[in-house]
C-alpha cells in the first residue's frame, strides 16, 4: 500500500469538524487513513521508507531539479549525515571545559575541522557552524547586533527580498521596525540616492541585504559608507549566493564592508541542509557566539557538522570551477530561453551573475500553475514574486524561478541548457504532449549519472 494524494482534492474535505490546520488537510486525511488501514506499526515504519525511497527514484533519478535553494551532496557528504556520531550530544563550545558533557573529545576534532575549514573558505577570521538552518543565522544577527525597537532596512519581497529579513521572520520577532531598501523595480539595483535620503532620516541600526531572488551584485561598499556616520552596519545575507562567494564568482560581501555574512550550506554551497554564520571583527565574536549557545542551539546535530566539514573540504578543492560553471550554465539558459521567445528578467545585463535565471510567465498564467504543469513532465522548478507582483501575489504571482546547481554538479553544460531550454518551452507553448516531454526529460537525467565536483566515495 502507498500513500498516494490526489492534489485535486478540496483542502478542506477532510478536515476534522472544529479544527484548524496549517496543512493541506486532504494530505494529512490520507496518511491517517493509510495509518489506520495497516495491521502494525512495523508496517506503517516501512511505508515511511517506501515514501523516502519513491522521492530518491522519482527526484533523484528521474527529474530535471531546477530549484535555486538544492544542491545534491556527495556520497561522502551523504553517508556522514547517517553516521553513529550522529547520536552523540555536545552541547556548548569546542574544548573540555565549555562541554557539559565529557567524551567529547573526538566531536571536538570534528568540530574543529569545520570551523577552521569555514575560515579558509570565506577568508574569515571568524566562523560558526552550530546553525541548524540558514535562517537560524539570520536570527543570531538580530538578536546579537539589534535591541527590540531598533530600525532596519531590509529588501521588500516583490523585488527580491526574503521574509527572513521582514516582518514575518526573525526581523519581525525580534520586535524591529522595518524600513525598505529602495530597489529599481527593472535593473532591481539599489537605487543609491534614495537609499541615502532615507537612510539619513531613518539611521538603521542594520542594513540587511538579502535576497531568495538574487542576480547580480548589491553596492556594499556604498552602503556601508553611507550608514557608517551613526555607526550603523551592513549585514549581508548570503544564503542563495554562499558557495558563488566562497568560489570568486561574486561579490565578497566581508571585503567590501559587511560586518557579518550568514548563508545555507545546502544551496549552492552544497553541503547539508544547515546554516553557517562567518564574521572579522572580534567584538561581535562574544555576541554571536553567545546567541548561538546557549539561545538558539544546544545540540546541534554533530553528524551534521561532520557532514558540513567534509562538505567544506570538497569546496575549498573544486568550488571555483563548480561555481564558475553553475554561472555560466545559467546565463547560457537565461539567454537560450530568451531567444525561444520567455520574457527572462536582466535580459540588458546579461540575465544573471548567480545561479538564478528568473522568467516572467504571465502570458501562460501564473507562477504556480506553470510550475505545476512543468513539474507534470519531471522538470522542478518554484513560483517567485516578480517586481510587478503585490506582496499578496505569493500564492500566485507571475514570476517562475530557475536555477542551475544540480545539474551542473550533474555534469551538465551548454549543450543540455540548449536542450533544457527547449524542453521547457515544449510545456509552456504545448508543443509537444507532456509525456513525450517527461521521457526525454527522463532520458536526460538518466544520461548524467554521475555527481562532479567532488571526491570519489571510498
Amino acid at each position: 500500500m502507498t500513500l498516494s494524494v490526489d492534489p485535486s482534492l478540496p483542502a478542506d474535505e477532510a478536515e476534522p469538524a472544529g479544527q484548524f490546520e496549517v496543512h493541506d488537510a486532504g494530505v494529512l486525511a490520507h496518511a491517517r487513513d493509510l495509518i489506520d488501514s495497516l495491521p502494525s506499526l512495523r508496517l506503517v515504519q516501512q511505508e515511511v521508507v517506501n515514501a523516502v525511497r519513491r522521492n530518491e527514484i522519482w527526484r533523484g533519478e528521474e527529474c530535471l531539479n531546477l530549484l535555486a535553494p538544492e544542491a545534491p551532496t556527495s556520497p561522502v557528504v551523504r553517508s556522514l549525515l547517517s553516521s553513529e556520531i550522529g547520536t552523540r550530544a555536545a552541547e556548548g563550545h569546542i574544548g573540555a571545559v565549555q562541554r557539559w558533557f565529557v567524551g567529547t573529545r573526538y566531536i571536538d576534532e570534528v568540530e574543529a575541522l569545520c570551523v577552521e575549514l569555514l575560515k579558509k573558505a570565506f577568508c574569515s577570521n571568524y566562523a560558526d557552524h552550530r546553525l541548524i538552518a540558514s535562517m537560524l543565522g539570520n536570527l543570531t544577527v538580530y538578536t546579537a547586533l539589534t535591541r527590540p525597537g531598533d530600525t532596519i532596512m531590509s529588501i521588500p519581497q516583490p523585488t527580491g527580498g526574503h521574509s527572513a529579513n521582514r516582518e514575518i521572520g526573525p526581523a519581525g520577532i525580534r520586535g524591529l521596525r522595518i524600513v525598505d531598501v529602495p530597489l529599481d523595480p527593472v535593473t532591481l539595483d539599489v537605487d543609491l540616492d534614495e537609499f541615502a535620503r532615507i537612510a539619513r532620516a531613518e539611521r538603521p541600526k542594520l542594513v540587511a541585504l538579502g535576497a531568495s531572488m538574487t542576480l547580480f551584485p548589491f553596492p556594499i561598499r556604498e552602503i556601508s559608507e553611507i550608514i557608517a556616520p551613526w555607526g550603523g552596519r551592513v549585514f549581508f545575507d548570503g544564503a542563495h549566493q554562499l558557495g558563488l562567494i566562497g568560489g570568486g564568482q561574486f561579490q565578497d560581501p566581508l571585503r567590501e564592508g559587511a560586518a557579518v555574512m550568514t548563508g545555507s550550506a545546502g544551496k549552492t554551497f552544497s553541503g547539508p541542509q544547515s546554516g553557517i554564520i562567518v564574521w572579522n571583527d572580534p567584538e561581535l565574536t562574544a555576541p554571536i557566539a553567545d546567541t548561538i549557545f546557549p539561545v538558539i542551539a544546544a545540540t546541534h546535530q554533530v553528524n551534521r557538522v561532520a557532514a558540513l566539514a567534509a562538505a567544506t573540504a570538497e569546496f575549498l578543492a573544486f568550488g571555483r570551477e563548480y561555481m564558475a560553471a553553475i554561472v555560466a550554465n545559467a546565463q547560457t539558459l537565461a539567454q537560450a530561453l530568451h531567444d525561444r521567445g520567455i520574457a527572462v528578467l536582466g535580459a540588458d545585463r546579461g540575465f544573471t551573475r548567480t545561479h538564478q535565471v528568473i522568467l516572467d510567465v504571465r502570458r501562460f498564467g501564473n507562477g504556480m500553475d506553470v510550475a505545476r504543469r512543468l513539474e507534470a513532465a519531471n522538470i522542478i522548478t518554484n513560483k517567485n514574486l516578480i517586481p510587478s507582483d503585490r506582496p499578496e501575489d505569493w500564492d500566485r504571482p507571475h514570476g517562475l524561478r530557475i536555477g542551475t546547481t544540480e545539474v551542473t554538479r550533474y555534469g551538465m553544460g551548454a549543450e543540455q541548457m540548449a536542450t533544457i531550454a527547449d524542453l521547457i518551452v515544449d510545456v509552456l507553448e504545448e508543443r509537444r504532449p507532456v509525456s513525450a516531454v517527461k521521457q526525454d526529460v527522463t532520458d536526460l537525467r538518466r544520461a548524467h549519472p554521475s555527481l562532479h565536483y567532488c571526491f570519489p566515495a571510498d
